[in-house]
C-alpha cells in the first residue's frame, strides 16, 4: 500500500516514464517562476477561448500535455480574422475570343459611308439579365468595343460580354455599400469608375477584378464624367450640390465648384475641355435659373446661370460630337438645345418632343457623326430624332417599364444599348 500511494502520487498527465519529486518548501512570491504557455496561445483574459470553448488558463495554473495539445491544434486550425468576400468576382470572359466572327470583323472597321452610319436600330436582339433593381446607366467600351457596363440600384455594376457564346456576364464588381447611380469606362479601357449613394467614386481595374482606388465625399455621388482630353482627372457631382474635379494620380481634389445648388443630375464637359455644364434639381426652390449652369474648369466660376429658365430640371445633357451645341433632356417631356457659345442661348424655334419623361432619369446621345438623337422614355421606348429637322423617325418598343438610358455603340452605327426601371439591360441592332 505505501508503494502504491507513493506511484500515484509521484505521476502526472507530464509522466515521461520519469519519477519527479516535489520540492520541499515553495519558492517565496516574489522570486516565483513565471508559468510556460505555448507561443500560439496567449494568456491575456478569463474569457472562454472561442476556439477551443474553455477558458484560458490563468496565470500560475498548471496546464497538462493534454491541454497543451488541444490548444496548440486549435490556434493552427482556426484563423484568427473571418474570411471577407472579394469586391468583385468573376462570371465569365472579357476576352473576345469566342465572339462571332462576322462580329469581330465589324468591330474592327468603321463605318465609312453615310447609308451606314445613318443606319438606325431595328429590332431587339440581345437580352442581358442580372440586375434586380432599376438600372442606372450603360456605356460601352471605346477601347474594347464587345463590353458593356451596366449600374444599378443593387449596389452593383456589370461587365456584359455582349457578343459572347458563351457567358455574357463577364464580371459582377460588388465593391458600392449602396445603390449604384452612374458607371464610365476609362479611355483606355481597362478600368471602370462608378459611383452611388454610398458616397464614394470607385474605380476597378476589371481585368484583375479589383479595385484599385476610391474618392470619397460627404455627400452621395449621383453624376461622373472623365476630361475628354486628360483620362487622369474626372468630374463629379452629388446630393448636396458640390461639384468636384479630381486627379486620380493625387487621390484628391484638384478644383472644387461651390454654389447653393440642388442635388446635381448630371455633368458633360464642352469646348475641348475647358468648361463643364451641370445640371441640378430645382425642384425644392424657386431658383430655375439654376437647372443649367455653364462652369469655366481652371477658374472655378459660373460662366452663365441664366441658361434654362423653365422650371423644369433636366436628368441629361449632351454635346453634339461635332457641332457647337448641346442638349438637355427636360422633365417638360422634351429635349431643349443650347447653343455652346456665350451666351449660351436657347433655341427658341427648334426642339425634340414626343417621348415622356415625366420624373424619371430619362437620359439621351448622338450616334456617332450626330446625325440621330436618341431617347428612352417613360412609355418603355427608345426614340429616335434628326437631329437637323428634330423630326421623329422611329421608335422601338424595348420595356414594358421605362427606359432610362441609352447608348450608341462608339464603332457599329446600327447598334444601341438600353437599360429599364425594371432591371433590363438590351442591345438594339
Amino acid at each position: 500500500m505505501d508503494l502504491l500511494c507513493k506511484t500515484y502520487s509521484n505521476s502526472s498527465d507530464d509522466d515521461d516514464g520519469k519519477q519527479h519529486k516535489p520540492p520541499k518548501t515553495a519558492p517565496p512570491p516574489s522570486k516565483r517562476p513565471k508559468p510556460y504557455f505555448p507561443s500560439a496561445h496567449k494568456p491575456v483574459s478569463q474569457a472562454p477561448d472561442p476556439q477551443i470553448g474553455s477558458p484560458i488558463p490563468q496565470n500560475g495554473r498548471y496546464v497538462s500535455k493534454r491541454e497543451k495539445a488541444l490548444m496548440a491544434s486549435a490556434s493552427i486550425t482556426q484563423p484568427d480574422f473571418p474570411p471577407t468576400l472579394p469586391p468583385s468576382h468573376e462570371k465569365g470572359s472579357i476576352s473576345s475570343a469566342d465572339v462571332p466572327q462576322e462580329i469581330l470583323l465589324s468591330l474592327r472597321k468603321r463605318a465609312n459611308t453615310c447609308a451606314e452610319k445613318n443606319k438606325l436600330p431595328c429590332r431587339l436582339s440581345i437580352d442581358l439579365h442580372g440586375h434586380v433593381k432599376p438600372a442606372n446607366a450603360v456605356q460601352w467600351s471605346t477601347s474594347h468595343a464587345h463590353l458593356l457596363a451596366s449600374a444599378g440600384m443593387d449596389n452593383s455594376v456589370y461587365i456584359w460580354n455582349v457578343w459572347s457564346e458563351q457567358q455574357k456576364k463577364a464580371r459582377i464588381i460588388s465593391n458600392h455599400n449602396a445603390a449604384v447611380k452612374d458607371v464610365r469606362w476609362s479611355p483606355q479601357g481597362q478600368l471602370i469608375l462608378s459611383c452611388g449613394y454610398d458616397c464614394s467614386s470607385r474605380l476597378v481595374d476589371i481585368e484583375k477584378g479589383i479595385e484599385t482606388q476610391s474618392f470619397t465625399e460627404k455627400q452621395a455621388v449621383t453624376a461622373i464624367k472623365f476630361h475628354p482630353h486628360n483620362s487622369n482627372l474626372f468630374l463629379s457631382g452629388g446630393s448636396k450640390g458640390l461639384l468636384k474635379l479630381w486627379d486620380i494620380r493625387a487621390g484628391k481634389v484638384v478644383h472644387e465648384y461651390v454654389r447653393r445648388l440642388g442635388p446635381i443630375l448630371d455633368v458633360e464637359f464642352m469646348n475641348d475641355g475647358k468648361q463643364f455644364i451641370s445640371s441640378s434639381d430645382v425642384s425644392q426652390s424657386n431658383l430655375s435659373e439654376n437647372s443649367l449652369i455653364v462652369w469655366d474648369v481652371s477658374r472655378e466660376v459660373p460662366l452663365s446661370n441664366q441658361v434654362y429658365v423653365e422650371a423644369y430640371t433636366c436628368p441629361s445633357v449632351r454635346c453634339h460630337p461635332f457641332e457647337p451645341s448641346f442638349v438637355a433632356q427636360s422633365n417638360g417631356n422634351y429635349i431643349a438645345i443650347f447653343s455652346t457659345k456665350h451666351p449660351f442661348r436657347l433655341d427658341k424655334y427648334k426642339r425634340y418632343e414626343s417621348h415622356g419623361v415625366f420624373g424619371f432619369p430619362i437620359k439621351c446621345c448622338f450616334n456617332l457623326d450626330g446625325e440621330i438623337l436618341a431617347s428612352g422614355s417613360s412609355d418603355g421606348q427608345v426614340y429616335f430624332y434628326s437631329v437637323r429637322s428634330s423630326k421623329l423617325i422611329k421608335k422601338i418598343k424595348a420595356y414594358n417599364q421605362p427606359c432610362v438610358d441609352v447608348a450608341f455603340h462608339p464603332v457599329i452605327p446600327n447598334v444601341i444599348a438600353c437599360c429599364s426601371w425594371a432591371g433590363d439591360v438590351s442591345v438594339i441592332d
